[in-house]
């Protein structure tokens, strides 16, 4: 039995919390946290998908607005986006890559993607060579809805029509100049009308349809 010192920097995650999931979402759980016999029940029921925290309950996560990342082919709009963040006081966390060095896209839009699901931050932008393999891989992430954008008005709509939380970037495919535009279109824009919501929830439906433990 732990000793009471260390039971009281414990977290509990109780039947209570994980009621209030939504079915096929992403728990992210702390190092030491500690489930009830009522919570499992739960993770099962709603098919709750739990992630371990890798850092101590003593250093939570970093937590952020954007979570930006790039394979070797969108590195320099990735560095271009972190400015234009930087200088509108956006906040964001950079998952990588780190250098112009060949590295595998699905990796990093992963890394993004994962880190919207569990609330880590509230948008996510990746960029690799054209922006569909990076969306593709991040739309395998449950809650996730990523869109390959290529001019404001899809940014735009993506937002607006398709509730989308992940914008991924063809750096081999627009310049620095429509990036700017796209990203900022998609940072200002968000869905509104109930409508376009109700849609959005049964998209959201067929995603618990098809969900399978892994």
């Amino acid at each position: 039995m732990a000793p009471p010192s260390d039971r009281k920097n414990r977290r509990f995650i109780t039947g209570q919390d994980v009621q209030a999931l939504p079915e096929g979402a992403i728990l992210d759980l702390p190092k030491d946290a500690i489930l009830t016999d009522v919570a499992r029940e739960w993770i099962a029921r709603k098919k709750i998908r739990v992630v371990t925290a890798e850092s101590s309950p003593s250093s939570q996560p970093e937590k952020a607005r954007v979570a930006v990342g790039s394979d070797h082919a969108g590195f320099q709009m990735k560095e271009d986006i972190k400015t234009l963040l930087a200088e509108q006081g956006i906040s964001f966390i950079d998952f990588g890559t780190s250098s112009t060095e060949s590295v595998d896209y699905p990796d990093f839009a992963h890394a993004v993607a994962l880190a919207v699901a569990v609330g880590r931050t509230e948008l996510g932008i990746v960029v690799d060579g054209a922006g569909i393999g990076s969306a593709i891989a991040a739309n395998k992430v449950p809650g996730v809805r990523a869109a390959p954008c290529s001019d404001e008005a899809t940014a735009r709509n993506s937002r607006e029509h398709n509730d989308a939380n992940v914008l991924t970037l063809g750096a081999r495919l627009i310049s620095k100049e429509t990036m700017d535009r796209v990203v900022r279109a998609f940072l200002a824009s968000q869905i509104t009308e109930e409508r376009h919501r109700r849609r959005v929830r049964k998209v959201t439906r067929i995603e618990r349809k098809y969900y399978r433990d892994v």
